[in-house]
């Protein structure tokens, strides 16, 4: 059975985007495989990104709200291309029947012309788009699907398969390449897989949507990364190199210079993400100071001597 989106981040349908932010925010801190060692905690993390990809979407989330979990089998533009409205009965719900290809959905509710029975939505658009048509037949519709991607898959890129259910129930499979770097909102196009056209005319195209997903760690701005760089005290006073991550899943080394406060940010020219038609984006670390959770008794000594040496006051500078 499939999870309820809301249930996965723990909110109420009527919770606003923050609220849904925060709490996503909130548990994926909580269960991402790095810091969470349970059995269960790679997969709890991947259900937040699934849940929070689709309601942090107003648009998708609207869909989501209306059809549960055929959302993804109705198109962006469902109201445009079968009128929602339109006729005594206008508009349209989503009900899973069975048949000779598995489960699919079915839409009733069109009117007066459709109470009494449901149609594919293939079908539907065939006939909306077929009536008066040249020899030779209509082309099919161009389609659109989300593609959910990590910080890391968007960096590196590669040949992914994808699969997606058809109007039928039967899914269907897809080899997709992925472009190293590919940005939020980008769309990828497969030719020909998109909606069947009538008679002789050629299918439409189907477009996938990536969507990367919220990070606990890294934050995009276009093609720059920006990451939380953890130092000690000592670091950033006194100036360190130190270890900072890459979206590419390994490491680079930024000097941290002598004086430094929580806030500022290094810049690691060409570290964020991937251009194939031009410069690569930056990587930008911005210090946050730490201070021991619990001292020993040689690093108190040494604090408390500090405090007794120094003269800094930083309320007054």
């Amino acid at each position: 059975m499939a999870q309820d989106f809301y249930e996965v981040l723990g909110v109420s349908r009527t919770a606003g985007q923050d609220e849904i932010q925060q709490a996503y925010r909130k548990l994926a801190r909580k269960y991402h495989p790095d810091v969470n060692k349970d059995p269960g905690a790679e997969e709890r993390f991947k259900d937040l990104n699934e849940a929070y990809s689709v309601l942090s979407d107003p648009k998708t989330r609207a869909r989501y709200d209306r059809f549960g979990e055929d959302f993804r089998q109705v198109p962006e533009d469902w109201e445009e291309r079968v009128g929602a409205g339109a006729g005594p009965g206008g508009g349209f719900r989503a009900r899973r029947t069975a048949g000779a290809g598995g489960p699919h959905v079915r839409y009733t509710g069109f009117g007066d012309d459709f109470a009494a029975g449901g149609v594919d939505i293939e079908d539907l658009l065939g006939s909306l788009f077929g009536a008066g048509a040249a020899p030779g037949g209509v082309p099919g519709a161009d389609q659109e699907a989300e593609l959910p991607l990590t910080v890391e898959e968007a960096y590196r890129g590669g040949r992914r398969t994808v699969t997606l259910g058809g109007p039928t129930g039967q899914p269907r499979r897809y080899e997709v390449d992925v472009p190293s770097g590919v940005t939020d909102g980008q769309r990828i196009r497969l030719a020909g897989e998109g909606g069947r056209g009538s008679g002789d005319a050629a299918a439409g195209d189907l477009y996938l949507r990536v969507r990367i997903q919220p990070h606990p760690r890294f934050r995009l701005d276009g093609r720059d990364v920006y990451v939380q760089l953890p130092v000690t005290p000592w670091e950033a006073a006194l100036g360190a190199t130190v270890p900072v991550p890459t979206p590419g899943g390994g490491t680079a080394k930024v000097t941290v210079p002598a004086g430094s406060s929580s806030g500022r940010r290094l810049r690691l020219r060409g570290e964020g993400m991937p251009n194939p038609r031009g410069a690569d984006g930056n990587l930008y670390a911005e210090l946050r100071v730490m201070v021991p959770p619990k001292l020993s008794d040689r690093e108190r000594e040494l604090f408390e001597e500090l405090a007794a040496t120094s003269s800094y006051d930083p309320r007054r500078t």
